[in-house]
């Protein structure tokens, strides 16, 4: 295969408007990944680009090239991600590129999915065309990160959420947590679940709660909401059971004697046992890139021990709660010595008005 990893500096004002291009969608592309790009002319002038919207539709490569036109006969395109060389929901981009008549393709990031895997550029240089790679390329991985944790582990990125204060609680001794954070993280919260596809919690927190979980409206649709219990001791009437609002999904384990479905027209999901890695296993098979944890301690501490955790979005409010029985994020991790605590890199650190945004990496 024909490569070339020279001049890559000069194509990284295209790639960063890739980038850009690409993140116009996040939270919608699932199982897809977010891809973004942009089509130059033989003379180097933006004449095309364009952004992968969503499952089941144009691809980014294609939407740039259509804009483009003929004049993208013997020009550049410059792309997020490797171009696709199989048949889909949609046909293969590299027929789409080779037909356009480019001439070369600049690539931040090669496609983990091992239905292209380096395939696409093979395909591509055999056509003629010159291949750059490696632009950008810590910053397109970055982006798909969701994506491509879900393709090389078999389960979604998962992010655990909570908001505390600055003395580690998350609701005073007798339960009430009504509102620690401000209105501005809230609203972020809002957010937060509009860029993921499922938001998980406990039958715990359903019957604490009674969340609705939803991204008021910034998300169409809505997220799926998932109930994830070991015994279905859930109650009758919840907003969670509103399917007008949002998708809901109950799962649970084959120990539970299931009773009558609590509400007919929620869907009921049996997984091999009642541990948040079948859970993971079972939302990745439905198309689930990112998931939300806003779950209660022991759930948390669960999903934390088994690796479906990768990042903490922590919201840490200028308040003290105090108590000693008050409840904090996470429950027993099991550890017994200082060197078996889990490690974490701060990723970013933002000022929600009165709050501060805490989002953090597991090592």
């Amino acid at each position: 295969m024909k490569t070339s990893s020279s001049s890559l500096a000069g194509w990284e004002p295209w790639m960063r408007r890739a980038l850009r291009l690409a993140a116009l969608a996040e939270g919608q592309t699932s199982p897809n990944p977010l891809v973004g790009a942009v089509v130059l002319d033989s003379n180097g002038i933006l004449v095309g680009e364009g952004f992968h919207l969503k499952a089941g539709l144009p691809h980014a490569e294609v939407g740039a090239l259509r804009q483009a036109g003929s004049d993208a006969l013997g020009g550049t395109l410059v792309v997020t991600l490797e171009p696709c060389c199989h048949q889909g929901r949609t046909p293969p981009c590299t027929e789409a590129v080779i037909a356009a008549g480019i001439t070369r393709v600049v690539v931040a990031l090669k496609d983990p999915d091992p239905r292209v895997s380096g395939e696409g550029l093979k395909r591509l240089s055999e056509a003629g065309i010159e291949i750059i790679t490696g632009v950008l390329e810590i910053e397109a991985s970055y982006q798909n990160r969701f994506f491509i944790h879900r393709v090389l582990n078999g389960r979604p990125w998962g992010t655990l959420k909570w908001a505390m204060s600055m003395d580690g609680r998350i609701a005073l001794p007798n339960g009430f947590s009504k509102w620690i954070s401000c209105d501005e993280s809230r609203g972020w919260a809002h957010r937060l679940r509009a860029n993921c596809d499922a938001v998980i919690v406990g039958g715990g927190t359903v019957r604490a709660d009674d969340p609705l979980l939803t991204s008021r409206g910034q998300r169409e649709p809505e997220p799926l909401r998932v109930v994830f219990s070991r015994t279905l001791d859930l109650p009758k009437k919840a907003r969670l059971w509103d399917l007008s609002v949002a998708p809901t999904l109950i799962v649970h384990g084959p120990e539970v004697v299931r009773p009558k479905k609590l509400v007919d027209h929620v869907e009921h999901l049996e997984v091999p046992s009642s541990e948040p890695r079948e859970l993971m296993k079972a939302l990745a098979l439905r198309n689930c890139n990112r998931v939300l944890w806003e779950c209660g301690p022991t759930l948390a501490a669960a999903a934390l021990k088994q690796g479906c955790v990768q990042e903490l979005s922590v919201v840490i409010a200028p308040k003290l709660l105090g108590g000693s029985s008050a409840r904090t994020p996470i429950g027993e991790l099991g550890y017994r010595s200082m060197d078996q605590a889990m490690l974490l890199d701060l990723d970013s650190i933002e000022l929600l008005s009165s709050d501060v945004l805490l989002s953090l990496l597991i090592k």
